[in-house]
């Protein structure tokens, strides 16, 4: 297929959802037993499964068949990937196939399939699909800065666009990991806002849910890798917010930390990002 699709992002974004799906619909065959999961752990003792190195190469396969000339940069092929050049290559695919592992082996539903699409650092694309829940959440910027997010349920017919909101007067919306404990700087953080309420989530769906304007922040103390954020970063900005840094800069893609580490961050609507209030060095 010819590269003009990477200039034509709501045509190549309708492609992605598709095999996010796919990628989905094969993990279920594990998480409901048909398959064994097939657990390992890393170095850092995180899990991982059959289903993360299936889901992955299954992707791979397919973003290859859309666009044989972009570099596909994988979690679970990373470390096999040589000193990447990043400089080289404009855009690159950057893909968490099954995030939320910890959750997907412990038996919970927050589990997906993230695939973002970087150019010159920037997530320009991101799709990410819950595959318990059937919910594809998906966004995409033009290069004339027109853009556009949206949520989709499996039984539903049409897409619901999405936007971040602004800061509720009663409180916020506070997401927080499931599995994560409170890191030293987010109780300093989160001093600075009224909260209403927090809620606990895995994955990429705590991105997610401030894109469709069901909550506002979510600070992220502690090691992260750039596949873990890159979709929900596309579909945040495409939705009017942004995930920064603590300095108030926006994250980047590829080459700035050698392991594809993020620095701490915080996603948050574009409202809590244009307020500059959460310097916490």
């Amino acid at each position: 297929m010819s590269s003009k699709i990477l200039s034509h992002r709501a045509a190549l974004c309708n492609m992605v959802r598709r095999h996010a799906v796919e990628a989905g619909e094969l993990i279920l065959e594990y998480a409901d037993g048909i398959k064994d999961m097939g657990v390992t752990y890393k170095e850092d003792g995180s899990p991982v499964t059959v289903a993360d190195k299936e889901a992955e190469i299954l992707i791979k396969n397919r973003l290859s068949n859309i666009l044989p000339d972009i570099l596909f940069v994988g979690e679970e092929s990373f470390a096999d990937c040589n000193n990447i050049d990043f400089s080289e290559h404009d855009y690159f695919w950057l893909v968490d196939p099954l995030d939320g592992t910890r959750a997907f082996v412990a038996g919970e539903a927050d589990f997906t399939v993230n695939i973002a699409l970087i150019h010159k650092y920037e997530p320009v694309l991101g799709v990410i699909y819950a595959p318990e829940s059937g919910e594809t959440y998906a966004g995409y910027i033009e290069d004339d800065g027109s853009k556009k997010a949206v949520r989709n349920l499996e039984d539903s017919e049409s897409d619901k666009d999405i936007r971040s909101r602004k800061m509720p007067k009663v409180g916020l919306t506070v997401m927080l990991g499931s599995h994560h404990g409170n890191a030293e700087g987010q109780e300093k953080l989160l001093d600075q806002f009224k909260v209403k309420k927090i809620v606990r989530r895995s994955s990429s769906i705590k991105i997610c849910t401030i894109a469709s304007g069901k909550a506002d922040l979510y600070p992220r103390f502690g090691p992260t890798c750039e596949w873990d954020t890159a979709a929900g970063h596309a579909i945040l900005r495409a939705a009017g917010g942004d995930i920064v840094d603590m300095k108030g800069q926006p994250l980047k893609y590829g080459g700035s930390n050698p392991e594809l580490l993020n620095p701490d961050f915080i996603a948050a609507s574009g409202d809590i990002i244009d307020s500059g209030v959460f310097d916490v060095e």
